[in-house]
């Protein structure tokens, strides 16, 4: 039996929007600290000290970044902060604080836990402590308003998974699809040997567009040839549309579409109408520098609703003694200095979940985050069994401008 603890619907207010090159939503790390947090705090507990916490599935309900839109790109809202007084005692100086950028949302999540260990008839107490003491935390550097409910959760059977998703719908957990930037990149590779990882990373975080030759004359002609009892007419079609799901390239326009306006005969190239269909054709082959487009989404590598996440940090430098470093938030824990790490995620339905992976379902016990055994020189968030190798992640090093 598998036992989990549901903090369910976790009103957040002023949480940190920028993750790393990203925006939109918190890095993996804050959740998985805010647990850590916890776990610290139930080490030295005399009562819950046999209590520890293994992992966190993230559920997101609601989210609202603090931006705003002119016309241009959105640019976040900053909020600027009352005079303060400085200097010496008897002769106080208004000063004005500067406007440092910051990037602020309010959210609302769930968040379920994987522990070990047997409440027993401490389960009353233990809920309410925790409650009390998850109020007085921050979740992603945000103040927590309310929390819906905490409840222990025991997973068993479908129907235990079952009514637990509907706890948690509507809501989308985060799940981890660095195996998709491997992939791709692997891809690329095969195209173009010079191609970086960077270039991978993008296409499944940047939106791009690219513009298709008009083709509206082409699309009726098809649709009405299809009308016919010709099979082979209607493969056209067929064809045709398969061509438009994808991006607009030259080199992929089907053969046999090309065969088909290369062999009309006199009577079809004297209409009127097919004289146009040709013409607009012609463009669409051979496109020129002023003709009219339709532009398109490029589609991303994978399907799903996909984003670019962080999940982790490299380091850049080696460790210091605290006492070698000016400035650190204690007196006793070395510092390194280190560079974000970036992956991709989905957003999964949470009525997609189910204990085996099947078909479009994904293993439940597969959703959640822990942090990766130490490897040097990495600190990483995964799902992935805690035995395998983590070698998905990517990060950027300022100085080279490449991922490593």
């Amino acid at each position: 039996m598998s036992q989990y603890i549901l903090i369910n619907r976790i009103k957040v207010q002023n949480a940190n929007a920028i993750a790393g090159f990203t925006w939109g939503f918190p890095a993996i790390t804050h959740f998985l600290g805010f647990i850590h947090n916890v776990s610290r705090k139930l080490s030295v507990h005399k009562s819950y000290h046999d209590i520890h916490l293994d992992g966190v599935a993230v559920i997101a309900h609601k989210h609202h970044v603090h931006t705003y839109r002119t016309g241009g790109d959105y640019q976040f809202t900053q909020s600027r902060n009352p005079a303060y007084r400085y200097g010496e005692e008897n002769k106080y100086k208004i000063g004005t604080p500067p406007v440092i950028e910051e990037g602020k949302m309010n959210m609302t999540v769930s968040l379920l836990i994987a522990y070990d260990g047997n409440l027993g008839n401490r389960t009353d107490e233990f809920f309410k402590w925790l409650e009390n003491t998850l109020l007085l935390q921050r979740l992603a550097g945000g103040t927590i308003l309310t929390i819906k409910s905490l409840t222990p959760e025991y997973i068993e059977s479908d129907t235990d998974l079952r009514k637990l998703k509907r706890k948690l719908l509507p809501g989308f957990i985060l799940k981890d699809r660095a195996e998709y930037l491997t992939a791709h990149y692997e891809q690329l590779k095969q195209q173009d040997e010079k191609v970086e990882l960077l270039d991978a990373w993008l296409d499944f975080s940047a939106l791009k567009q690219k513009a298709r030759p008009k083709s509206d004359k082409i699309t009726k002609y098809f649709n009405q040839l299809s009308k016919s009892a010709d099979s082979d007419l209607e493969n056209l079609l067929a064809a045709w549309q398969k061509h438009l799901d994808e991006s607009y390239d030259q080199q992929a326009i089907p053969e046999r579409l090309k065969i088909h306006f290369k062999s009309l005969n006199t009577d079809e190239l004297s209409n009127e109408n097919t004289q146009s269909v040709l013409k607009q054709w012609a463009d669409y082959c051979k496109p020129i520098e002023k003709i009219d487009t339709d532009w398109e989404y490029i589609k991303k590598p994978e399907a799903g609703y996909l984003v670019p996440i962080m999940t982790g940090y490299k380091a850049i430098s080696k460790v210091y003694k605290n006492s070698e470093i000016e400035n650190t938030r204690d007196h006793e824990t070395p510092v390194c200095f280190v560079e974000s790490v970036h992956s991709v995620g989905e957003w999964l339905s949470t009525h997609r979940l189910s204990l085996e992976q099947s078909g479009r379902y994904e293993k439940f016990e597969d959703c959640f985050w822990r942090y990766s055994p130490y490897k040097e020189n990495w600190y990483l968030c995964t799902q992935q069994p805690i035995k395998q190798e983590i070698s998905n992640a990517v990060t950027l090093k300022s100085e080279t401008n490449e991922f490593c």
